[in-house]
């Protein structure tokens, strides 16, 4: 439902409903402007892309939070992660209107990520959180269009996987604390991330077969995939030293604090880079992918 009236005091009056059935109304001082407006407002309705004027003035900063409420449900993990994003974005964008957000003032955030040294990966990971963020807007009718896409999408960057001799392996093991040094073991030869290692329980190991089967990644969360549920066979030289870790250091869990209690990821990267620096030629990155096959001499 749609009109043009002239009031008493000479101006037009442009009013419509929307799909809510809520009035709105504008004011013009001639005839023509009222009723190009009101066609514009009528074809957005129509197309599917209008989007009403009071939730148009929606800030970066409040549809972020909105966003966040609705995206709790997933594992804690992620949504922790969410927020770290969320944080750089409301930075840069937060009191800016949603719609008033530009693919230049994307491409302009990125560079200026990149030139404040954050890593490519971590700008390619913020800008597609920034685009999931701003897709979800457009979802739920409170954005016109997307401001990011391919064209202002950084570079993802390319890792290059390093491949540790098993003599940095051991000496990586030997720098570590006592208590710690079978993280090392687990992460070389069975294959394990940071989480899975913290979230291996003494239960998952067969010691006797030497088999683990991880199933909790830290704290205490199922594993994503099927595939990280699989049962790795162990040397018996490592299943070995895994159950000599386990009796020294009881727990129910393979990897302690060295009080009984769970170790956390943080306390495995913090032992990386102390033992790094001794360990000559070794690479920037705090992990290894693969190392030899011999094993450690007795």
């Amino acid at each position: 439902m749609a009109s043009v009236k002239k009031r008493e005091d000479g101006c037009w009056r442009a009013r419509y409903r929307d799909n809510s059935g809520r009035e709105h109304a504008r004011h013009f001082p001639r005839k023509i402007d009222a009723q190009a407006w009101l066609d514009t407002v009528t074809a957005a309705v129509q197309t599917g892309t209008y989007v009403d004027p009071k939730t148009a003035k929606t800030t970066v900063e409040q549809w972020c939070a909105a966003w966040l409420a609705g995206y709790a449900t997933r594992r804690p993990s992620t949504v922790r992660q969410a927020e770290v994003h969320l944080a750089h974005i409301k930075s840069a964008f937060g009191t800016m209107p949603l719609a008033s957000v530009r693919p230049s003032h994307v491409r302009s955030w990125t560079a200026k990520l990149k030139s404040d040294g954050a890593a490519d990966s971590y700008v390619y990971a913020l800008h597609g959180r920034l685009s999931q963020v701003m897709s979800d807007a457009v979802h739920d009718g409170i954005l016109v269009r997307n401001p990011c896409s391919r064209r202002t999408s950084p570079g993802a960057g390319k890792q290059r996987a390093y491949v540790a001799t098993t003599g940095q392996v051991w000496a990586l093991h030997d720098g570590f604390p006592a208590h710690l040094r079978a993280a090392v073991l687990l992460g070389a030869f069975v294959g394990l991330r940071t989480a899975e290692v913290c979230g291996l329980r003494v239960a998952d190991v067969d010691f006797m077969r030497g088999i683990v089967s991880p199933a909790l990644q830290y704290p205490a969360e199922p594993l994503k995939t099927e595939t990280s549920r699989m049962a790795v066979p162990i040397p018996a030289e490592l299943a070995l030293d895994l159950a000599a870790s386990v009796q020294r250091w009881p727990g129910e869990y393979v990897i302690t604090d060295g009080k009984c209690g769970q170790s956390a990821p943080w306390h495995l990267d913090r032992a990386v880079r102390a033992a790094r620096t001794k360990i000559r030629a070794w690479p920037k990155t705090s992990a290894f992918t693969t190392c030899g096959t011999s094993w450690h001499p007795c």
